[in-house]
């Protein structure tokens, strides 16, 4: 479902610890992947959480709302993150365009702070060129493995993750600046030694130089809809997930992840692997 509607912010204040503001262009978001957190997002327009992937609201109204916001914003170096609870280039974009009208509006307003984009398309390739007009921008790219079938299962109509590590690339070779989410890291794939290495050697060939890492978010509301996703599968991939909600598994992939990461140049943001109601 797709529906049109009229938000009355578009720049909002951030309780995140790295940003200023959010830009969310979108509320929900087709990707769909079934460990998001941002699935809560549907008690806001009337969904439930197992509807998540189903619905898009397009805020039609972003360029008039964010224009008047941006001409009374004085201090044009705060940062910006676009988004927190969306994909900003989910396929929606390809008709809306709404991620890049805002960015077109930064343009326009010469915006000084730093501009962060967290996405899992390579569709943000498309806004190369807005990019080097930003005095700061940082694109990161989502990567949960290695492999398509891995990433298709869980992040149900997302680009596969070839893909996004081709983007990656391509983002690096047209010098603009980057990063890699890995996250979350996935009991049954990436929460390994083998499944790691094979994410940092393919980060490697990419040229990227910084890694956000982050823990599998086991809140009982995201809980409920990947287990309903896992039906069926082997106990074994089952019996991981579960296990990923323990402290000692998470000390033991810490270690893991340590000794690994001693054999590439990569810079680990905020120096440890992010844990949901552990790190802010």
């Amino acid at each position: 479902m797709i529906k049109e509607i009229k938000a009355k912010s578009i720049l909002v204040s951030s309780k995140l610890p790295d940003t200023d503001y959010v830009i969310n262009p979108y509320t929900g978001c087709a990707f769909g992947c079934s460990y998001c957190y941002a699935s809560f997002m549907g008690r806001f327009v009337g969904k439930k959480i197992d509807d998540w992937g189903n619905y898009v609201f397009v805020k039609a109204n972003l360029v008039e709302v964010l224009e008047k916001q941006l001409e009374k914003i004085k201090d044009k170096t705060k940062t910006i993150f676009l988004s927190s609870v969306t994909d900003p280039y989910q396929g929606i974009e390809n008709k809306y365009k709404l991620t890049r009208k805002a960015l077109e509006l930064l343009v326009k307003y010469k915006w000084k702070g730093k501009i962060g984009i967290l996405t899992k398309s390579n569709l943000v390739l498309r806004d190369i060129d807005l990019f080097k007009k930003l005095k700061k921008v940082e694109v990161g790219l989502t990567i949960t493995s290695t492999d398509d079938k891995v990433s298709r299962f869980l992040e149900r109509s997302a680009p596969p993750v070839s893909l996004r590590l081709k983007a990656l690339k391509k983002l690096n070779e047209e010098g603009i600046k980057t990063y890699a989410f890995v996250g979350p890291l996935l009991p049954h794939f990436s929460a390994n030694p083998k499944g790691l290495k094979k994410i940092f050697d393919a980060l490697e060939k990419t040229e990227v130089k910084e890694l956000y890492l982050e823990h599998l978010n086991l809140s009982s509301y995201i809980q409920g809809r990947l287990l309903k996703r896992l039906k069926g599968e082997k106990n074994e991939v089952i019996r991981k997930f579960y296990e990923a909600r323990k402290g000692e598994y998470k000390k033991e992939l810490n270690e893991v992840i340590r000794k690994l990461l001693a054999n590439y140049n990569f810079k680990v943001r905020r120096g440890e692997v992010l844990e949901h109601g552990k790190n802010s």
